[in-house]
């Protein structure tokens, strides 16, 4: 009975939860069987156990959540306060004006609008220099910023100190697109000052303007001038040419930039401070000079020149050594040397001949070393040269040991061998000259402020003298007649250096001062690399310039 009433039961509970008709599709409820409204789809609760889990994950995230908020709220809170108020205000350095630099007429010569602009005539760049950002040792030993300009050479370089002023402070609010809302200046940047150097810009460009021409005309790859206040050692002119362009150098033209530094006439060596040349004849000033003050001989005894010198060899008399002078002089005295530029003369006073004592090697370089030269001049430019003034230890050094000879000791007394001068120094040597013996050390500043010292050199006045009349006679009937003007007295020597090979080229030099009774002004010109034929140089220039200065620049001819 139990078991009859059992299986009643379990049929009865199997028709409440399962019915056929509802779970099985057949031919006569398939075409009425909706898909989108669910129908005959067997749906099963969520288990408590699964919601369980839910849940507590939930509830754990929300934990870890709110004790991070706690954490950086409460604990870190003031830190990172100060690192959002570090990110909505920043800190920028305000870069200062550069000074304007003048000449010592006011002009200007570079300044500021709104980038750094240079005066556009030719002849400045090597003086002014130019400006750039600094490289990895600049910013290594000094306190500069990348993305500052600094000075790069010539005066911009030299007097950067002064030039660029001091940097600024300025905090810009910043909002999280970072878009300044606003700012406000924490420190005023202080503009450089400005400098007025010596240069007279009239006088530079137009040497410039004569030597570039002269270049042109009679084949000189290039030239070097300088000019000088014999009483302050202030320089008026330095002229090198061919040079660079700072507008080009400070723009940031990269295809400019490089054509000027691929240029093969170098551009970037600043001639009359970096370039080295032999000397020539300007030399034998200073062999005249040493050769009075060691009393080796008086100014008016004379030697005679043939031509030539020429020097017996014991060992081989049919082989004499020949040094050879510029023409047939005749008997000459100090004077007349210098005036025609004798070279058997100062082969013979230099080195000694017959009963003529010479001064030998060791004092030629006493007094070439005595006027400057063998050293820098000490001027506020980059990479000045010293020199060569040849020696048996120079000899040794750079001619595989080779001992001195007489030989070596002739030329160098005509400034040729390994004796090597910038133009500059040449300048401050015959200013030692017009000046009765003060040698200044070269400035570019104008109308310099602090006393300006200079060493007395220890030769008697009436020895410096002579040098200035024998200087005077090579003007009015001598190797320099070109600069015999009635503008203005001028004194003056010449010289030749033959260079390159087969000796087939020449510097011709010209150096001196103005006006002659009351020196004022010396100068130098260099022609640099001309043809062996030409009849021009140094003096030419200088004569084309002091035609130009009656009408133009009168008050340095008197």
């Amino acid at each position: 009975m139990w078991n009859l009433w059992r299986k009643m039961w379990l049929g009865y509970r199997r028709r409440q939860i399962l019915d056929p008709d509802e779970i099985f599709l057949d031919s006569r409820n398939l075409p009425s069987f909706n898909t989108q409204q669910f129908e005959g789809v067997i749906e099963k609760p969520i288990g408590k156990k699964a919601i369980t889990i839910v849940l507590a994950v939930f509830f754990i995230l929300a934990l870890f959540f709110l004790g991070r908020l706690l954490y950086l709220q409460v604990v870190e809170g003031e830190v990172f306060a100060k690192r959002s108020n570090q990110n909505r205000l920043r800190q920028t350095l305000v870069f200062a004006d550069r000074g304007i630099i003048y000449d010592r007429n006011g002009v200007p010569l570079a300044w500021n609008d709104p980038k750094r602009e240079y005066i556009p005539t030719a002849g400045f760049s090597q003086i002014l220099g130019y400006i750039g950002f600094p490289n990895e040792l600049e910013l290594k030993d000094k306190d500069f910023n990348p993305k500052e300009y600094i000075g790069k050479n010539g005066v911009e370089n030299i007097f950067n100190d002064i030039l660029m002023g001091a940097k600024g402070v300025k905090i810009e609010e910043i909002n999280a697109l970072g878009k300044i809302e606003s700012d406000y200046v924490l420190k005023i940047a202080k503009p450089g000052e400005s400098v007025a150097i010596s240069i007279d810009s009239r006088v530079q460009a137009e040497l410039y303007k004569i030597i570039k021409d002269l270049a042109d005309e009679h084949g000189f790859s290039g030239g070097a001038a300088a000019i000088m206040d014999v009483t302050t050692g202030e320089v008026l002119a330095l002229v090198s040419y061919p040079e660079f362009d700072s507008n080009i150098m400070a723009s940031g033209d990269g295809a400019g930039i490089r054509q000027q530094l691929n240029d093969n006439r170098n551009l970037f060596l600043n001639r009359p401070v970096s370039g080295l040349y032999a000397p020539g004849s300007t030399m034998k000033l200073y062999i005249a000079i040493g050769a009075l003050a060691e009393n080796l001989i008086s100014p008016t005894k004379t030697i005679v020149s043939t031509g030539q010198l020429v020097v017996p060899n014991p060992y081989h008399p049919e082989s004499p050594s020949i040094f050879k002078d510029n023409k047939a002089h005749g008997a000459v005295d100090m004077k007349r040397a210098l005036a025609v530029s004798s070279n058997v003369y100062f082969y013979t006073i230099g080195g000694g001949f017959g009963g003529q004592k010479g001064l030998g090697i060791k004092k030629i370089e006493k007094y070439s070393r005595l006027f400057g030269f063998g050293q820098k001049t000490g001027i506020e430019l980059n990479a000045e040269e010293a020199g060569v003034i040849p020696n048996p230890e120079w000899k040794e050094l750079n001619f595989n040991g080779e001992p001195w000879r007489l030989g070596d000791t002739y030329h160098t007394a005509i400034g040729q061998y390994g004796y090597l001068v910038t133009p500059l120094q040449v300048a401050r040597a015959v200013a030692v000259i017009a000046s009765d013996g003060l040698l200044f050390k070269p400035t570019l500043r104008a109308r310099p402020t602090e006393s300006r010292v200079a060493q007395k050199i220890n030769i008697k006045s009436e020895d410096f003298q002579v040098i200035r009349e024998g200087m005077r006679q090579t003007v009015t009937n001598g190797t320099a007649i070109v600069l015999n003007t009635s503008q203005v007295a001028v004194a003056a020597k010449s010289g030749t250096a033959q260079v390159g090979a087969g000796k087939s080229r020449i510097n011709a030099w010209i150096s001196g001062f103005f006006p002659y009774d009351q020196p004022r002004y010396s100068f130098v010109v260099v022609m640099e690399n001309g043809p062996l034929s030409t009849n021009a140089g140094g003096g030419m220039v200088m004569r084309r310039l002091l035609d130009w200065m009656v009408v133009y620049a009168p008050e340095y001819l008197k």
